[in-house]
């Protein structure tokens, strides 16, 4: 009998726990799904994009990827790789603002470049914008659209 009371002593703790445990874990859960909403551009002449500018859901901002596209002329900016990334994340930059949020509140970038050798001159304007070091993800790519050497995407915190 002494040697069955420290065990089952020890399995009402363990069981104690796990429910203890458990239902904390169900009081956090909410049976709702969470809202989401597709953003379309904030400029008139992307109104009609197959894509969403943003997606938005929880507490998090899903942006479509930005080249270096002057979105006002119409046109990729001229100057190579750091005059594309410099646009492209400036394009990234209006797109959060007009979803209350910033720069500094992105967590992750996904970054392609036409070619892996611009990825030095790419580094050099990515840290000008991001101090906070997101998480990041970058590789090369055969080609981007209309010949662009960079292209953006991230997620944000709204």
């Amino acid at each position: 009998m002494k040697t069955l009371f420290p065990f089952c002593t020890i399995l009402l703790l363990c069981f104690t726990s796990c429910q203890t445990s458990n239902s904390k874990a169900t009081l956090n859960k909410s049976s709702e799904p969470s809202e989401i909403k597709f953003h379309k551009s904030h400029l008139p002449q992307r109104q009609n994009t197959p894509f969403s500018a943003a997606v938005e859901t929880e507490n998090l901002l899903f942006l479509s990827g930005q080249i270096g596209k002057d979105h006002t002329q119409g046109i990729l900016v001229s100057g190579g790789i750091k005059a594309e990334a410099k646009q492209a994340i400036e394009n990234i930059k209006a797109v959060l603002a007009q979803h209350n949020s910033s720069l500094d509140r992105v967590v992750k970038c996904t970054v392609i470049l036409s070619d892996i050798n611009d990825f030095k001159d790419f580094n050099s304007v990515y840290v000008q914008y991001f101090p906070n070091k997101p998480a990041r993800t970058t590789f090369a790519a055969g080609g981007l659209a209309i010949g662009a050497k960079i292209e953006i995407d991230v997620i944000a915190a709204k």
